[in-house]
């Protein structure tokens, strides 16, 4: 009988060995631009989904329904990343800002609550969309398990986002953002003090990402960190603007036709 130890020994051997007979992704190579019109088409379908439903006794099955097909895609990577043939200190743990967001992204599908929603506006229409541009991917190419866990886990989000925004019709406000903001910067904080005291790099937060990224226009460590918060402050006030401006346009009409 083969002792616990030798099984890992084989299950990592037989890893090793299915990453050498495949090809390695390559940014902006044909299975690149294969996700991202996957994503594309996907979008399309779920905000035609989300609206035909809105407003309907169907519309909140509907919701749970994408809410439960995403914890069930994305749990069994998570746990696979703690197993003893995958554990390693300075990936597997769930503090990616990523990580939190498909799981926040999770329950407001399932809740609609609007803290909930906010925080997957905010991070799956800015943060997930450039993950997925410039994806910090060094691993095989599709079909292996990494490739499907990467991409199905930032479309998933992307998904939900455009889903409860354009299909159910929930929308941010100022709140919304500032409190997606001290979120974020709560989370930065929790993981910054995780790099320090082990030498990782979650979020990305001690060392740029060794594919090309926005962080390189950002300047050196650490300034692009303070880059890429200014940055970030701006985008989302962008993106929460023209939905404020909106209702306050509608209540002004309502008023002067009343």
């Amino acid at each position: 009988m083969s002792s616990p130890g030798g099984a890992t020994e084989v299950v990592i051997l037989f890893e090793q060995a299915t990453l050498a007979q495949q090809p390695v992704f390559v940014p902006y190579g044909g299975t690149h631009w294969a996700v991202l019109a996957l994503g594309a088409g996907g979008a399309v379908f779920l905000i035609a989904l989300g609206r035909r439903h809105r407003g309907r006794d169907t519309a909140r099955v509907v919701s749970r329904g994408f809410a439960v097909v995403l914890v069930a895609f994305q749990l069994p990577f998570q746990v696979r990343a703690l197993t003893p043939a995958q554990w390693d200190l300075y990936e597997s743990l769930p503090f990616q800002l990523s990580d939190l967001a498909w799981i926040v992204a999770a329950y407001a599908l399932w809740s609609h609550r609007w803290w909930a929603f906010a925080l997957t506006y905010y991070w799956g229409l800015t943060l997930t969309p450039q993950a997925m541009f410039t994806p910090a991917l060094d691993a095989p190419d599709f079909p292996h398990v990494a490739f499907v866990e990467f991409w199905g886990h930032h479309l998933f989000v992307a998904w939900a986002a455009l889903y409860l925004t354009w299909g159910v019709g929930l929308r941010p406000t100022w709140r919304s953002l500032r409190v997606t903001l001290a979120v974020t910067l709560a989370w930065a904080v929790c993981a910054q003090t995780f790099n320090a005291a082990t030498g990782a790099n979650y979020g990305f937060l001690d060392r740029k990402p060794a594919n090309p990224s926005l962080l390189d226009v950002m300047g050196p460590w650490p300034y692009y960190i303070a880059v890429e918060f200014v940055a970030v402050v701006i985008g989302w006030a962008l993106i929460t603007w023209p939905w404020v401006s909106s209702r306050r346009r509608a209540r002004a009409d309502t008023r002067e036709s009343a």
